[in-house]
């Protein structure tokens, strides 16, 4: 298994738009979606067969057994297009530089209400999923402030830590105001005029830089992840992502790097880790109420992107300990949910291909947090490196449902804020 590291250059603006169910207005992603990326791609793909020849327009089953297109795109192990999320961040005033390992915020992560930010210039940020979970289990109600007593509230977005240094990453926007034109006259026509909001191309303004997204796609076959390779990097400037393509829009430059995909030592590194932290400030609450530590082992399961689950044919936002089980294919009746951060909220599309509107989905918000425990630990490193690879949930191809297991931002506390 291989993945390709997929480094995105926005060459002009970005439509990356979200239509919300009985909204009149299309907002824009903050990051570019798996599903534009991949189908980005396959269009070039099907584009370069059909002008070599290679597929007959005529006929819809022109994916035959064994196919290239169909293994990247439609076997059952078909390749993961992972959301490309900003890579650029602010180093100093109207400063910006690429920055190229980017991390989510979990739910559990929280800042001051009133001085919300990563230090120095902000009272930080911390995360409070241990502390809630000893505090349950010891009896008692958390309500957490930061050292100084001032309120906190969930900080979310995207960033990157180096030298013990975090930034936020974000992405700025604007709207594009346009009119629609009467065919026949070739003149403004009445009464349609429209904007568009787009991601912008560079971030600053007196020193404008590019703006930058990282992604990732994972391929199970090494022989189709270099023929992908290859075909990206001979065309990496003629894709077209998001809409109004024909305006403009959409232009950018694709670099690609190939990965061997870790194994899951670091996984059992970071869960390690996890517990011995856990183990630490039980026995700080311990102060409360003595009680001894659970003879069990415990893991989080962090999203990383949103997440479409299902549990006995109904949609859900909480992975339940026999849908892990399920997308683990473990048979471990100790596994225990502990506790659930998540939320919900609906997505469509735009299916290109076949010239429709995707279903109308609810969706598990991103950064989502699960806390599991088992008495049987050494059974689920392997099987958390394949979620880690593959996703959980329904169209993990398209980058829904990807999951990272024990994130280190769970081992920073109030009382070392960053």
């Amino acid at each position: 298994m291989k993945q390709i590291i997929l480094t995105i250059t926005a060459q002009a603006p970005l439509a990356i738009g979200q239509q919300k169910p009985g909204g009149s207005v299309s907002e824009a992603f903050d990051y570019i979606p798996g599903s534009v990326i991949r189908g980005a791609i396959a269009a070039k793909i099907l584009q370069q067969a059909q002008e070599a020849g290679q597929i007959d327009t005529t006929n819809d089953n022109f994916n035959q057994p064994g196919d290239n297109f169909q293994a990247l795109f439609l076997d059952q192990q078909a390749a993961v297009f992972q959301n490309a999320y900003p890579a650029i961040a602010k180093t100093s005033d109207d400063h910006y530089a690429v920055i190229c390992k980017i991390s989510l915020l979990p739910a559990t992560a929280l800042s001051s209400k009133t001085n919300s930010g990563f230090k120095p210039k902000n009272a930080g940020v911390f995360d409070s999923l241990i502390d809630s979970f000893c505090a349950k289990e010891h009896g008692h109600f958390y309500e957490p402030n930061d050292l100084t007593g001032d309120r906190v509230e969930p900080f979310k977005g995207f960033y990157s830590e180096q030298e013990n240094t975090y930034r936020s990453h974000s992405i700025s926007k604007r709207l594009l105001t346009r009119v629609g034109i009467n065919r026949r006259r070739a003149t403004a026509e009445e009464q349609i005029l429209y904007s568009i909001e787009v991601l912008n191309e560079t971030q600053g303004k007196k020193e404008p830089q590019p703006s930058v997204y990282r992604s990732a796609i994972v391929v199970d076959d090494d022989g189709l992840a270099d023929q992908l390779c290859d075909f990206i990097t001979h065309r990496r400037e003629e894709f077209r992502l998001g809409g109004s393509a024909s305006r403009g829009l959409g232009k950018v430059h694709l670099a690609v790097e190939l990965q061997n995909t870790t194994g899951d030592q670091e996984i059992q590194s970071r869960v390690s880790a996890f517990n011995t932290k856990l183990k630490k400030h039980w026995e700080q609450w311990n102060i409360f109420n003595s009680k001894p530590f659970p003879d069990r082992h415990f893991f989080t399961l962090d999203l990383q992107s949103d997440a479409i689950l299902t549990e006995d044919w109904q949609r859900t936002m909480v992975i339940s300990k026999k849908m892990l089980r399920d997308y683990a294919g473990i048979e471990d009746d100790t596994l225990e949910l502990e506790l659930s951060y998540s939320s919900y909220d609906y997505r469509s599309g735009w299916n290109a291909a076949w010239g429709l509107q995707k279903d109308v989905e609810l969706i598990t918000n991103m950064a989502s947090v699960y806390l599991f425990s088992t008495e049987q630990p050494d059974r689920w490193y392997e099987p958390l490196h394949r979620l880690e690879q593959r996703g959980v949930g329904d169209r993990t191809p398209e980058g829904f449902g990807q999951v990272k297991v024990c994130d280190p931002f769970h081992l920073i506390f109030r009382e070392n804020a960053v």
